[in-house]
C-alpha cells in the first residue's frame, strides 16, 4: 500500500501536469516529427527494432499532445487565438499537420490503412491553418489593426508553412505507390511539392533578405532557424520519392525531370547550408556565452538533421548515386546522436520541473 506522502506527491505532480499540459506550445509537435523521422533513418540504417521504438513513441507523444491541444483549446481558448494571430508562433500549429503525416508515412510500409486515415486527418488541418494564419495576419492589416510590416517578423518557423505542404506530398507518393489510385495520386504527389517549392522560393528571399539585414532579433541563427534547411531537405525527400513512381504515370513523365534537378540543387543548397548554421550557433554560444538550454525549438534542430539523413539516403538510392546515398547514412548518425542529446536534456528539465516545481522551457 503506498504510504500517504507518496501518494500526496503524485497527487501534486498530477495537478502540475494538469496545469501546464494545456498551455502546450504551438510547435510542441516537434518532438513528434523529429522522434518519426529519426525512426525513418534508422530504418534505412537497417536498425529496424530501434526503428520501430521511436514510432511507437512518436505515436505516443502524438496522442498525448493531440489531447493536450484540445484541453487547450477548450480551457485556454484566448491563448491559443492569440498564438494563433502571433506570426512568430501560429505557424507553429503546422508541426501538427507535418507530424502526423510523418508517423503516417512511417507505418506505410505494414499499414497502409493507418497511413490513409493519418492522411485524412491531415488535410482540413493543413487547409485551416495553412491559410488561416497568413489570411489572419493580411486582414489585421487590411482592417487597420496593426500597421506593422509584414516583413519584420519572418523568421525559421514560416517554413513550416514548406513542411506541412511537403509532408502531403511525400505521404501521397507513399500511398501512390500501392494502390489503385497511382495517377490520382501521383498528381496530388507532384502538385503539392510544386505548391511547397514555389512557397519556399519566397520564404528563402523574406528569410535571407531579414538575416543578412540584421533582422535576427535574438543574436545568431536561433534553433527555429534550422527549419529552413528542414524545408529544404523535406523537399528533396518528398522529390526523391515522386522519383520513385512508375515512369509511365503521365505526371512523372511530364515532370519527373524538373522534380529531378530541382531536388539535386535544394540537395546541394541544403547541404551548403548546414556548416552556416553550425557556424552561427557556435558563435552565439561559445564567443557569446549565451547558454543553451532546453526548449521545444531545439526539436527543430533535430527533425532537419534527421529529415537531411533520410532525404540524403533516399536521393542518393533513387538516383544511383552511392556517395550521396553514404553521405545520408553518415548524417543519420549525427541525427540520432542529436535526439539523444536533447532528449537527455527534455527528460532532465522535466525531473527538475517535477522536483521544483519550475515549468518546462
Amino acid at each position: 500500500m503506498a504510504e500517504p506522502g507518496s501518494m500526496s506527491a503524485i497527487a501534486r505532480v498530477s495537478s502540475r501536469i494538469k496545469g501546464a499540459w494545456p498551455n502546450q506550445p504551438p510547435a510542441a509537435f516537434a518532438f513528434v516529427m523529429a522522434t518519426g523521422i529519426v525512426s525513418s533513418a534508422l530504418l534505412d540504417a537497417g536498425w529496424g527494432l530501434a526503428a520501430r521504438a521511436l514510432l511507437w513513441m512518436a505515436v505516443g507523444a502524438l496522442l498525448v499532445l493531440l489531447v493536450g491541444l484540445v484541453g487547450r483549446l477548450v480551457i485556454h481558448t484566448n491563448d491559443a487565438v492569440i498564438d494563433f494571430r502571433d506570426p512568430h508562433r501560429g505557424f507553429g500549429y503546422l508541426t501538427m499537420v507535418a507530424a502526423i503525416n510523418v508517423v503516417g508515412v512511417g507505418f506505410h510500409p505494414v499499414a497502409p490503412a493507418v497511413t490513409w486515415v493519418m492522411a485524412a486527418m491531415s488535410i482540413p488541418l493543413w487547409l485551416f491553418l495553412a491559410y488561416g494564419v497568413p489570411l489572419s495576419m493580411m486582414l489585421r492589416t487590411e482592417i487597420g489593426e496593426t500597421l506593422r510590416p509584414r516583413l519584420l517578423p519572418v523568421d525559421g518557423t514560416w517554413f513550416l508553412w514548406v513542411v506541412s505542404t511537403q509532408s502531403l506530398a511525400m505521404v501521397a507518393a507513399s500511398l501512390a505507390t500501392g494502390g489503385s489510385q497511382v495517377r490520382f495520386l501521383s498528381d496530388a504527389a507532384v502538385a503539392f511539392w510544386g505548391i511547397g517549392i514555389m512557397l519556399y522560393l519566397t520564404l528563402t528571399t523574406l528569410v535571407m533578405l531579414r538575416l543578412l539585414t540584421g533582422g535576427e532579433n535574438h543574436g545568431g541563427i536561433v534553433p527555429t532557424n534550422w527549419i529552413f534547411m528542414g524545408a529544404t531537405a523535406i523537399t528533396v525527400l518528398a522529390g526523391s520519392m515522386i522519383l520513385h513512381l512508375p515512369a509511365e504515370v503521365p505526371v512523372i513523365h511530364v515532370a519527373g525531370p524538373t522534380v529531378g534537378g530541382i531536388s539535386y540543387l535544394l540537395w546541394a543548397f541544403g547541404l551548403w547550408w548546414v556548416p552556416l548554421l553550425v557556424a552561427f550557433g557556435f558563435w552565439r554560444h561559445a564567443v557569446r556565452r549565451e547558454p543553451l538550454r532546453y526548449s521545444t525549438a531545439l526539436w527543430s534542430i533535430v527533425f532537419p538533421l534527421g529529415m537531411f539523413a533520410v532525404a540524403t539516403y533516399r536521393f542518393g538510392t533513387v538516383n544511383h548515386m552511392p556517395l550521396v546515398a553514404w553521405l545520408g547514412n553518415v548524417a543519420t548518425w549525427t541525427a540520432v546522436a542529436a535526439w539523444l542529446a536533447v532528449l537527455l536534456g527534455m527528460t532532465l528539465t522535466f525531473i527538475r520541473w517535477v522536483r521544483r516545481g519550475n515549468p518546462a522551457g
